[in-house]
């Protein structure tokens, strides 16, 4: 028999808030977390919108924001995330094996400096050409190396190690947004495979830089509904046009059961399916027909042995771009048949932005809250039917529903899938 692998703390920082059961209650109200851009000058962008984390610093999680000072504002959030969750999960740091507890993370790249940058560049030309000399020299003279070492994406996960003293396997992926899923179902599958009991697993991102920005409007990704912020991200809808950027960090504490069950603690539930797949197709497409999603669906739904009657509730990836909503709709009635018409799907971008690596973690959550209060989230803003896109998307109104089994999908540039599925712990 296979260890089983049960959570027992989250945590979340998000353009919602950053308390667990308010931010819960939000997303089951409804309520948006969008607005405009304050963290630079978007005035002249195409889009000017995003799903910032507000009135939040390290002090809510007693850190000294001095301490962090040149950590980047993703670090930060996994900080914040990270310290939540273990408090939720009620360990106890001096009774575990530390050679026993592990950190996997989807966590994305350091905060862009931008404005450094530009000088450096300035420095550089000459009216003539490129003098990489001067652009050199200036880089050495204005950039701070502590800083320019929290660029690497696997620095949060350091940091986590180091503030718990977990001293098993340290991991970060960046599968773009599929990337703290992946993080967790990896993490599960180590604790399954006997090389951990406790892994802190999760994601943490933020774009909202000019870089960030830059990138996804050359890629035509981002809804411009500037004029009207908090109904721009639409999943599902005819008359979306792009998804909203997001930040943040989610994080869970994953434990083998019997570890688990030996000091008590509050089981939220069990994760029992886990697939991940590639399309192998293009670079920012995803495959039309979605056979990369369909198989990672499949994945997930083999290895928790359940049928497809037996799914309650689907969180989609749902980002409310043209593309991504038509193949996710089609992935799901290729995977379920006639079953896809009766499993409300909702897609929580649609209040929360999309917080690209960190996003898949934090819809688990959610999953797990669902799995609890047996309610499913709403997707906002849906208001005109698209003939694509024709399941049941719980339009706006969260709605009570019996959740022993639910699925969550994070679908990722570059073409990586990765489907969780969570479940009702029953002993």
């Amino acid at each position: 028999m296979r260890r089983r692998v049960v959570v027992t703390g989250m945590g979340l920082v998000t353009p919602l808030g950053a308390d667990l059961e308010q931010v819960w209650q939000k997303v089951l109200a409804g309520e948006s977390g969008i607005g405009y851009i304050t963290l630079f000058d978007a005035s002249n962008f195409p889009t000017r919108i995003a799903a910032e984390v507000r009135d939040w610093d390290l002090r809510d999680v007693g850190e000294d924001p001095e301490r962090w000072k040149f950590q980047g504002r993703h670090t930060h959030f996994a900080i914040g995330a990270a310290k939540k969750a273990m408090a939720d999960s009620g360990l106890d740091l001096g009774r575990i094996d530390p050679t026993r507890f592990g950190v996997y993370l989807g966590s994305g790249e350091g905060q862009q400096d931008f404005d450094r940058f530009t000088q450096m560049m300035v420095a550089g030309l000459d009216g003539e050409g490129f003098d990489v000399v001067r652009f050199t020299l200036k880089g050495l003279e204005i950039l701070n190396p502590l800083a320019e070492l929290e660029q690497e994406p696997n620095m949060p996960a350091a940091h986590l190690a180091s503030l718990f003293g977990a001293q098993g396997p340290n991991v970060n992926c960046l599968t773009a947004c599929a990337a703290s899923s992946q993080a967790v179902g990896e993490a599960v599958e180590i604790i399954r495979r006997g090389e951990a009991d406790i892994m802190l697993a999760g994601g943490s991102h933020t774009m909202i830089h000019p870089f960030g920005v830059t990138g996804f409007v050359l890629l035509t990704a981002l809804s411009t509904r500037n004029d009207d912020p908090k109904r721009a991200s639409r999943p599902f809808d005819r008359n979306r046009d792009g998804f909203v950027l997001g930040e943040g960090a989610g994080m869970v504490v994953l434990e083998e059961l019997e570890h688990a069950k030996r000091r008590g603690a509050r089981i939220y539930g069990e994760i029992t399916g886990y697939g991940s797949t590639a399309d192998a197709f293009r670079i920012t497409d995803t495959h039309p027909e979605g056979r990369g999603a369909i198989s990672c669906m499949k994945m997930a739904l083999a290895d928790a042995r359940l049928n497809l009657d037996q799914i309650d509730y689907i969180n989609a990836h749902g980002t409310s771009t043209v593309v991504n909503d038509r193949v996710e709709t089609l992935a799901i009635k290729r995977v379920f048949g006639e079953q896809a018409y009766k499993i409300p799907v909702s897609s929580t971008k649609s209040m929360l932005g999309h917080l690209i690596a960190a996003a898949g973690v934090v819809e688990l959550i959610f999953c797990l809250l669902a799995i609890r209060d047996n309610v499913v989230p709403p997707t906002i803003n849906y208001e005109f039917p698209d003939p694509d896109c024709d399941l049941d998307y719980v339009p706006n109104q969260a709605r009570e529903v019996r959740c022993d089994h639910t699925l969550t999908n994070s679908f990722g540039f570059g073409g990586q899938n990765v489907t969780l599925i969570a479940s009702r712990f029953t002993g």
